[in-house]
């Protein structure tokens, strides 16, 4: 049984307790074994295993670029703290060694038995992509190795985390299946996902779209000439109807296509990191939707 631990959510942070920690700021008296997450889609995904007999926290805030973070002393401190320690793996969090490092708490990756698929070019060809939670297949085994860890953490609650483990799933596998059916009238050469940066391998391969992007990983500095032609070479040759770009990202080398093509924008897709509870993907389940129903919507002319 972990340590218990008297914590509480940062009142700067309220947006990130009501999506992350599943409701309003803790008491002091909060003694639930403390999960501590890299970023907001997986402090989600595990708050919705863990139910209420876990605080789930993350160390990023929502609409933070996950790729380039630099942690901060606080975050050192919550590492420190923590029971339990859950990253998402595949090269994603190159700052993390730190909190492994800080604290004694157990550390999982979550991402461990997803197959990976190899980046194709640029720096870091040949590495695994790490946008893994972009299928909602992979995410169901996310949600397994989660159900394993926090059981391990709480035993007296394994029950409780299995059936939250088996009702989440289900709900990726509507996502999943509506996707997939919408997309399967579309011509062949039209069932294209062109995106600013290649984070969508996962979902693509698991749909039947083929991926093409401007550029490999978010922390490229600007788009080259070169990689823009190739965008607008492969929209023309295969008359894409649509492309696509993330949140945390500038458009405007899309745009270059969308001039160069005719293609249309067909919107903004949510990827790094979920909105605050306002905003328009507060958890993981809406930001999957989203993006599916955006990209169903641009490639098959439908209203979203």
């Amino acid at each position: 049984m972990a340590n218990l631990r008297k914590t509480v959510c940062a009142l700067a942070a309220s947006a990130l307790v009501l999506s992350a920690c599943g409701g309003p700021a803790d008491s002091t008296d909060d003694k639930r074994p403390v999960v501590l997450t890299t970023f907001t889609v997986l402090a989600d995904i595990a708050s919705n295993v863990a139910g209420d007999k876990l605080k789930v926290e993350s160390i990023t805030k929502p609409g933070a670029e996950i790729h380039g973070y630099e942690p901060t002393p606080d975050d050192i401190k919550k590492a420190a703290k923590a029971d339990l320690i859950l990253d998402n793996g595949l090269n994603l969090e190159a700052w993390f060694a730190r909190f492994v490092k800080e604290s004694d708490a157990p550390h999982k990756v979550v991402s461990e038995g997803v197959q990976p698929i190899a980046i194709g070019e640029d720096a870091y060809q040949g590495k695994p992509n790490p946008h893994a939670w972009m299928s909602p297949k992979n995410v169901g085994i996310y949600v397994d190795n989660m159900v394993k860890a926090f059981s391990e953490l709480s035993s007296g609650d394994a029950a409780v985390f299995k059936a939250n483990g088996d009702a989440y799933k289900a709900k990726l596998q509507e996502v999943q299946d509506e996707m997939t059916n919408a997309l399967s009238t579309l011509p062949k050469n039209e069932r294209a996902l062109v995106t600013c940066e290649g984070a969508f391998s996962y979902l693509a391969r698991d749909t039947g779209l083929t991926e093409r992007y401007i550029w490999a990983v978010n922390a490229e500095q600007q788009a080259t000439p070169q990689q823009i032609t190739r965008a607008i070479e492969f929209v023309k040759e295969n008359k894409v109807p649509a492309v696509f770009c993330e949140s945390t990202v500038s458009d405007a080398p899309m745009q270059q296509v969308v001039s160069a093509t005719g293609a249309a924008f067909g919107g903004v897709l949510f990827v790094d990191s979920l909105s605050g509870p306002e905003g328009p993907v507060p958890t993981y389940l809406d930001l999957i939707r989203h993006d599916s129903k955006t990209i169903v919507a641009a490639l098959t002319g439908a209203k979203p």
